[in-house]
């Protein structure tokens, strides 16, 4: 696999090694009786205590740590998941349009700071255990900041980029299965993709998503993607479910199975396929309960995977929702009628961890939500954690999931005559294409599934350019039942197709009316209106009650 370079830090052109595919998030089971113990049988998690070493630098960080005869004994221990600044290294900072190394260090976009870059290097030793000992052997990384370089036994195994997607490699060529493996992880504070993640908020690096290895079956559903496809009357509705496949061994695929359930468990239908020449299943539905946020009606999919010699490898069961989101006529419409966002910006955030969020902060936030009238939220501005999608599509919350993108502090120096148009990130530039497509892509693909999704957004507070109108229209490509947002052509309106709807911060409803009066051919969101840092969020009512005047307002 070659050896890792540390010139790709600064490259913004080179963002990952080795990384594998992005694909769905839905869960896997050898049987049906480990997926209703929700016992995972085929991933190992890796949290807990690590040996760490904590440098201000890169050149500080101490060579060759990877290696099998680098004696970590006497290093420190750190949790993971956690921020390196949580644990005692370093500070956190809040930092909002600037960049955490402006006036420290004069950069220009996509390089990295040399004299103040955190470096945590991690040390973790695992056996395998022994249902690993056969099939291939996976690592994912579900979040760690900014970029990871990862080794095992001595060996590099690859580099990726982006904070909030996950980063997975394959560990199967160089992984001891009888003894002790040294899984080293070198974690960057900043890279070239840290120009790309200047969010407003408190700012941490290290791993501080879960980390597991895992193995697949020998016939196993890499990826599949979902469709509950209405008719134009939105009732009866056709589910499409495309399976991407793959082997180890000897294995031949065999069928796929597929039965669907409603959510009192009566059968909805079933579809069988050969896998050796179909990929799509199709299941007609005669008027299937809706899913939305005020009735969120789930059904269940179970999918058994079997051989060429009828040998069931793999259970996969999924919740779904049949839902219809469109634009009609410059208005938004879900299953026929005009929708209302009701809506939150949400960071994960927990004031103990950071963004180290528990699955009890999670199901807190939802729950206090709905109590509260809440039916939607922004991702501001990264995906989240799987988890909160799982919680949307139960609870019934819609849910803009936004790419993990940023730029303000370039955007900024803009706007204050710093710096010309054309110094925009990623604005035109093509370096940065690239990078920002394949963040796009990962939350696509990890997401695509969720029924509380309806609109991907393109990231916030980055300005406008090619790079965004590129991005924008490959979403499409990739997802066409669903619409695109982006905040920024408000300040850049160069490319005003960059976005589905009309999408502005702080407006006041007189501003929103007299720009509705004159332009009628988007619908229009505000996607932060009351941002209540010390004052009272007064006020609020008069959005709500234009959304009862005004359609296009939503």
């Amino acid at each position: 696999m070659g050896e890792f370079d540390i010139k790709i830090l600064a490259d913004p052109e080179a963002f990952f090694e080795n990384r594998l595919p992005a694909h769905s998030d839905h869960d896997y089971y050898v049987d049906e009786k480990n997926a209703e113990a929700d016992e995972p049988d085929q991933k190992v998690l890796l949290n807990g205590v690590w040996k760490f070493n904590y440098s201000q630098t890169v050149d500080e960080a101490p060579l060759n740590f990877e290696k099998i005869e680098y004696d970590v004994t006497s290093w420190d221990e750190i949790k993971v998941p956690a921020h390196i600044q949580m644990e005692g290294y370093g500070h956190p900072a809040y930092v909002n349009t600037q960049y955490p190394w402006d006036g420290i260090e004069e950069l220009e976009p996509g390089e990295v700071p040399k004299y103040f870059n955190p470096t945590g290097s991690y040390v973790r030793f695992f056996s395998l255990p022994d249902f690993m000992k056969e099939g291939p052997v996976y690592i994912s990384f579900q979040g760690a900041e900014s970029a990871i370089a990862v080794w095992l036994n001595g060996h590099y195994i690859g580099y990726s980029e982006d904070s909030f997607t996950p980063s997975e490699f394959d560990l199967t060529e160089y992984v001891d299965r009888d003894g002790v493996n040294k899984l080293a992880v070198r974690c960057f504070r900043f890279s070239s993709a840290s120009w790309c993640e200047d969010q407003d908020f408190f700012r941490f690096s290290g791993i501080f998503r879960d980390v597991y290895l895992y193995t697949v079956p020998k016939v196993h559903v890499r990826d599949m993607k979902i469709l509950t496809e209405l008719d134009d009357n939105y009732e009866d509705a056709d589910l499409k479910i495309n399976f991407d496949i793959v082997t180890w061994g000897d294995a031949v695929p065999g069928k796929a199975v597929i039965s669907l359930f409603d959510e009192e468990g009566n059968d909805a239908g079933t579809k069988e396929i050969f896998l050796a020449d179909e990929k799509e299943a199709v299941i007609h539905v005669e008027n299937p309960k809706k899913w939305s946020a005020e009735i969120p009606n789930l059904y269940d999919v179970e999918i058994r995977i079997t051989n060429d010699a009828g040998e069931q490898t793999e259970f996969i069961n999924e919740n779904i929702g049949f839902r219809k989101f469109e634009l009609k006529n410059s208005v938004m419409y879900l299953n026929g009628k005009r929708i209302v966002f009701f809506g939150v910006d949400r960071h994960e955030f927990s004031s103990e961890t950071g963004r180290v969020v528990s699955d009890e902060d999670i199901l807190k936030d939802i729950l206090t939500m709905k109590r509260n009238n809440i039916n939607a939220i922004r991702t501001s501005h990264y995906p989240n954690r799987t988890l909160l999608y799982r919680l949307c599509d139960i609870y019934g919350i819609y849910l803009i999931d936004e790419t993990n993108l940023e730029t303000h502090g370039v955007w900024d120096s803009i706007g204050r005559n710093i710096h010309q148009l054309d110094y925009s990130v990623p604005g035109d530039r093509p370096e940065f294409l690239e990078m920002i497509i394949d963040r796009a892509r990962s939350m696509y693909e990890r997401d695509k599934n969720h029924p509380s999704i309806l609109i991907w957004s393109c990231g916030n507070e980055s300005f406008g350019g090619t790079d965004l109108l590129k991005m924008s229209n490959e979403i499409r490509s990739w997802d066409p039942s669903r619409l695109v947002h982006y905040e920024g052509v408000w300040w850049d309106p160069r490319y005003p197709e960059t976005t589905d709807m009309v999408s502005t911060m702080y407006q006041s409803v007189e501003d929103i009316k007299k720009f509705l009066s004159e332009h009628r051919d988007k619908p229009y969101i505000s996607c932060e209106y009351a941002h209540a840092m010390g004052n009272s969020c007064g006020a609020i009512y008069k959005y709500t009650e234009l959304t009862e005047t005004e359609e296009l307002y939503q």
